[in-house]
């Protein structure tokens, strides 16, 4: 436990948002489990228990609050630290279920544990003493969580929600749904707060009024956020046709099978007043919407600790709350990493909005702006160099790109899986035209590696040089050793640094 019981009360009794999504308590007088942000009555300290996580809540038979909706919280943060190495591999083990709750396939225990390096027993006795609950029953509240989270915030039908959620038989999510919460999904989607009973009178959740099929879920994160340098970062590399930035919101297209689901397209709009974001996406992508979930909270970095993080990079100049910007596309953010091979952000922009204008296919969005998808990697890994060469992209990046394109299956597999950084590292160095930092920069964003640190990153040694006087890659490691394991956080204040002197 993170804190001891008389803390842990504490922090509900303030509605301490720092321990958002790390801290449940579960009330036996009501047999309902909260955030510490709940703003009902506090409970009575007698009647209270506290949790780490939903699933050590939900398996001693507390069911999730209807009105600080636990499924929304932000997770426990990211998986990587230098302090404990059992913690660091449950973490790691609940990362990987989290990717796989959507999927509908159970997990083979001795597959995780073998592609964690452990065996199945450690993994087991770890992971329990870690999270207080077994592998299966953290994937089975992750599953149900987000039934919850889809039946309260969109009228998709109960069919489609288990489908959406992993389970392949509606007969056996309707009884994991009732043993766990003591109700039907079609109650609950009726007693859940300010929606009516009637299904069919809910409004139809839009992100605009052009998006009339579209489907909106709420996805919690921890104040502070910078928003501002993520909408700026998420800008200046975005691809004509395939993303756009408006105000608050990010908009972009998705490919077809991406998430094993039709073309569509997503829109995340921030709400930094509740500390919220508002997911909308389009109706093909309802199938898979868990996996939708789980991608966008790793491509906005929602589960960050920014307290933890800022603490470690009081040395560096930037706003607290600096999030690691991902990637919905890995393949994408791949290719644009080699266009962006020894050029500037906005050339290697217009290099990879003329391979997405040449091979990319169009889609109907309601956006302008968004109107095309970027091409699928068996498009790329199909082409003659000639082909790209003549969009004028140097051979020997439009060869890495067709190598990088023609990897990807081996490659696509490791980064679902969130498979260790450095054996990614390794696998990408071997392929022709992607050196130690493309290779870095990929894992950095496609993987969300904390600790990431892109080696002669020329805009970084000018900025460590100018801060702190080093003079060489040497130096500059040795400095950024007090920086772990969040040197990725250092490396964007680093390059945000020299824009505010520009």
């Amino acid at each position: 436990m993170l804190l001891d019981d008389d803390a842990s009360y504490q922090a509900i009794t303030a509605r301490d948002a720092r321990f958002d999504g790390r801290l449940f308590v579960g009330v036996t007088s009501t047999r309902i489990y909260c955030r510490p942000i709940c703003r009902v009555r506090t409970p009575r300290r007698e009647n209270c228990r506290f949790f780490e996580t939903p699933a050590q809540a939900e398996a001693q038979a507390f069911r999730p609050c209807m009105k600080c909706r636990p499924e929304v919280a932000p997770g426990p943060g990211l998986p990587w630290t230098v302090m404990d190495a059992s913690r660091t591999l449950a973490r790691q083990a609940a990362l990987q279920l989290d990717a796989q709750a959507a999927s509908g396939d159970t997990p083979s225990l001795a597959e995780l544990a073998e592609r964690l390096g452990v065996s199945d027993r450690h993994l087991r006795r770890i992971f329990l003493a870690v999270h207080g609950v077994t592998p299966l029953q953290y994937l089975q509240t992750r599953r149900l969580l987000l039934a919850k989270q889809l039946l309260t915030d969109t009228a998709l039908p109960v069919s489609q929600v288990a489908l959406a959620c992993g389970y392949k038989s509606l007969r056996r999510f309707n009884a994991a749904f009732a043993d766990n919460y003591r109700m039907s999904p079609s109650r609950l989607r009726g007693v859940a707060e300010g929606s009516p009973a009637d299904t069919s009178e809910r409004p139809e959740p839009a992100a605009t009024s052009e998006a009339s099929e579209g489907l909106r879920v709420t996805l919690g994160y921890r104040a502070p956020y910078d928003m501002a340098a993520l909408l700026k970062f998420v800008a200046q590399r975005a691809i004509p046709g395939i993303e756009s930035v408006s105000g608050s919101c990010i908009r972009r297209s998705v490919r077809a099978g991406l998430m094993g689901a039709s073309a569509g397209w997503v829109e995340a709009g921030f709400r930094p007043d509740a500390a919220q974001l508002r997911l909308s996406f389009s109706a093909r992508l309802a199938n898979a919407s868990g996996v939708l979930v789980t991608e966008v909270r790793r491509w906005l970095d929602l589960d960050a600790d920014p307290q933890t993080i800022d603490a470690a990079l009081t040395s560096l100049p930037g706003a607290p709350g600096l999030r690691l910007p991902g990637g919905l596309d890995a393949f994408e953010l791949a290719v644009r990493a080699v266009l962006g091979q020894q050029v500037t952000v906005a050339a290697a922009r217009t290099l990879a909005a003329r391979v997405v204008e040449r091979f990319g296919k169009p889609i109907v969005t309601p956006w302008v702006e968004v109107n095309r998808l970027f091409p699928a990697p068996a498009v790329i890994a199909a082409l003659p160099l000639e082909r790209i060469a003549e969009l004028g992209i140097i051979r020997s990046r439009a060869g890495a790109n067709v190598a990088l394109a023609q990897a990807w299956p081996t490659l696509a597999p490791r980064l679902r899986a969130r498979a260790e950084p450095e054996a990614l590292i390794e696998q990408l160095c071997a392929l022709p035209g992607i050196g130690p930092w493309t290779a870095h920069y990929i894992v950095m964003r496609a993987l969300g590696w904390p600790d990431a640190f892109p080696p002669n990153d020329v805009a970084v040694l000018k900025a460590m040089k100018i801060l702190f006087a080093t003079s060489s890659q040497r130096e500059a490691d040795a400095r950024a050793i007090a920086w772990q394991p969040w040197r990725a956080y250092a490396v964007l204040r680093l390059w945000n640094s020299l824009e505010t002197r520009s």
